[in-house]
């Protein structure tokens, strides 16, 4: 079967024209179909086996399985997960095995695999793990997340990488020049910077670069002998607004928060806003940037800087008063403030140790002295007894570790500990003067 029979279509888009028909056609990837890389040693011997392309929309996943399947002689089944069901795979598996009688392999392309089902996937998995079918999925999304893991164990998983600009610009130079199946009978010539914005726009994704050369082309002039001149000015009405849109619940999203919290938390404000940027512009939702800047102003600033938790809260409240387009601008200051920010995780290591600790005490009780009496009979049980208010003692503070307010018989732990950084370098200082106050009183004591 000639799978690229539908190329010299001169209907089809130019993105499906310009599929490339072996590894010598196809850029980006060089990780995997490289010399001597994984890809391109399954193609030179023929043998392929199951495994799970990831990658972002683009970068040749659905090429890939078709080149392999050429490669190795093997038939190509293609379905999508979306659409096919169970039926749908069944009738995969009878003709395979009747490939199988005459000597031939499947190989079952599935799109979208993420998407599978249970009785999908249980339908499935028998006839990928027997090697009736040779599986390869290609998926979006992170498939540790979204594939079961007995159908992961058997396909190894090969991440693909957003094409770079220059992989971009060759994909539309050769396009451009190719007479048989792309533009070059056409003799376009493209001022300078115009493949390089093409590129660029396209975001890594080289099916969009392609479509947006396609449509760039119906906005030429005429030029000598014949040829297309296609201008940089005319790409404004090819590319208009670039919303770099992006599935909220994808790893981009994640990966965009995750970029924007580790930038604040090293300090870097212009990377911080770089990156709340690009997931605003994405379709993000600024309100799930400042829950984010809310969780890093006690987890990453903490006492360090006792502001920052009320400036964050400041700014969510004028984002909410202000509404969305000033509000960004609230949110940015927050963001900036933090990432200028001293910062400590005391707060944070601190909590997580009380929990823990708490936990491994199931018999702690509150000392009789700071517990309420609001009976006689509470009052007669010793509650309230010996509680010493604040303040009515010296500095405000009642010394000594008899009034510690640590529970009874339960080991003596301390959790927040201050660093030398900002705010908590006083906060330190003071903590350990109260502690000389109490080494003083218990002195005096004994």
């Amino acid at each position: 079967m000639d799978l690229f029979a539908s190329d010299r279509d001169d209907d089809a888009p130019l993105a499906w024209r310009m599929r490339p028909r072996g590894l010598a056609d196809y850029v980006g990837q060089q990780a995997l179909v490289g010399p001597g890389k994984p890809l391109r040693r399954m193609a030179e011997s023929g043998l392929v086996r199951s495994m799970i392309l990831w990658g972002p929309p683009g970068t040749g996943k659905t090429t890939l399985a078709e080149i392999l399947a050429v490669e190795s002689g093997a038939d190509l089944e293609h379905l999508s997960a979306v659409m096919a069901g169970v039926k749908e795979i069944r009738a995969v598996v009878e003709r395979a095995q009747a490939r199988q009688t005459q000597g031939l392999a499947t190989l079952l392309f599935l799109d979208e695999i993420h998407r599978l089902n249970k009785s999908q996937q249980d339908a499935l998995l028998p006839h990928v793990e027997s090697g009736l079918l040779t599986l390869i999925g290609a998926t979006t999304e992170n498939p540790s997340f979204e594939v079961n893991s007995a159908l992961l164990s058997r396909a190894r998983v090969h991440v693909l990488t957003s094409l770079s600009e220059e992989e971009l610009m060759e994909v539309l130079q050769r396009a451009l020049d190719d007479e048989e199946r792309g533009l070059g009978a056409r003799r376009f010539r493209p001022e300078p910077d115009v493949l390089r914005v093409l590129a660029r726009s396209a975001a890594g994704d080289a099916r969009r670069a392609l479509g947006l050369l396609e449509s760039a082309c119906d906005f030429t002039e005429p030029g000598p002998e014949g040829s297309e001149i296609l201008r940089r000015e005319a790409l404004e009405a090819v590319l208009g607004h670039q919303a770099s849109a992006f599935d909220k619940q994808g790893d981009h999203f994640y990966d965009l928060l995750s970029a924007i919290h580790k930038s604040v938390r090293s300090s870097r404000p212009d990377a911080a806003l770089l990156y709340m940027a690009r997931f605003i512009q994405g379709g993000g939702d600024p309100l799930d940037v400042v829950r984010r800047l809310t969780a890093i102003a006690s987890e990453d600033v903490g006492n360090a800087d006792p502001r920052a938790l009320p400036l964050v809260m400041a700014a969510w409240d004028a984002y909410l008063r202000l509404g969305d387009y000033e509000g960004q601008r609230a949110i940015a200051h927050a963001a900036i403030h933090l990432a200028v920010a001293p910062k400590s995780n005391a707060i944070d290591r601190a909590w997580h140790q009380a929990k823990a600790f708490a936990a491994s005490q199931p018999r702690l009780e509150v000392p009789s002295y700071l517990r309420n009496a609001p009976t006689k009979l509470m009052e007669s049980l010793g509650h309230g007894q010996g509680y010493r208010y604040a303040h009515h003692e010296p500095h405000g503070y009642p010394a000594g570790s008899s009034h510690d307010c640590w529970p009874d018989a339960t080991p003596r732990e301390h959790f927040y500990r201050p660093t030398e950084y900002g705010q908590e370098k006083r906060y330190a200082q003071i903590m350990a003067w109260r502690e000389q106050l109490d080494a003083e009183v218990d002195e005096d004591d004994t």
